[in-house]
């Protein structure tokens, strides 16, 4: 069965248009100041195809529903400590929920079920001093701990080497994956052609 595919962290027009074409699913837009990829003036285009996704972080839900508006969003993904209400609340709005999840021990995994009954999606990522981009992937045997019923995109530390250890890694739960940092060559600036051979490699075995 063949994973969705998210690229995250993206900013420029022809860059946008590029990387759309490949055939992913989802791009996200990171709204976050501290960010280098932050997304301070709207991309000349926007993609059409592929889900348009804000990343948020401990933002209220009068700024993200102002991006939504002015983006086209149809996905938040929310990075931060935010509650379930607000997930909630976005959803609401009518928007595809996905909240974030930092992992480094099995502790990380006890708060998330709070979030099972008012997120559309998981985004498991690598826990780090900051909000996520540091090219570091976490030990996925944790997630053997996570039972559902939520799907999740894998995130952290997935790079264009990284395609046989992602076919290798199995769970019920597991729908796609979420590539950003180790697929650019500046911040906010994607490898087009790294990322067309990772896929390549990814659906030759998953449509088999």
């Amino acid at each position: 069965m063949s994973k969705l595919i998210k690229v995250c962290g993206m900013r420029d027009a022809e860059n946008i248009r590029e990387v759309e074409a490949l055939g992913i699913d989802l791009m996200g837009f990171i709204f976050f100041r501290k960010s280098p990829r932050n997304v301070e003036v709207i991309p000349q285009y926007l993609p059409s195809a592929a889900a348009r996704t804000g990343v948020f972080v401990n933002e209220d839900k009068a700024f993200i529903l102002e991006k939504a508006g002015l983006m086209g969003l149809s996905h938040v993904q929310l990075h931060g400590a935010e509650s379930p209400q607000l997930c909630s609340d976005l959803r609401a709005e009518g928007l595809k929920v996905m909240k974030a999840f930092s992992i480094a021990g099995p502790q990380d995994l006890e708060g998330v079920a709070a979030y099972a009954g008012c997120c559309d999606m998981f985004v498991f990522d690598t826990k780090c001093p900051g909000v996520g981009g540091s090219g570091r992937s976490f030990d996925w045997s944790l997630l053997d701990a996570y039972d559902g019923p939520v799907p999740f995109l894998l995130s952290g530390g997935i790079g264009p080497e990284s395609a046989s250890q992602l076919l290798a890694f199995r769970h019920p739960y597991l729908a796609g994956y979420d590539l950003n940092s180790r697929f650019e060559t500046a911040p906010a600036v994607k490898d087009a052609a790294a990322i067309s051979s990772f896929l390549k490699t990814i659906k030759e075995h998953t449509d088999e």
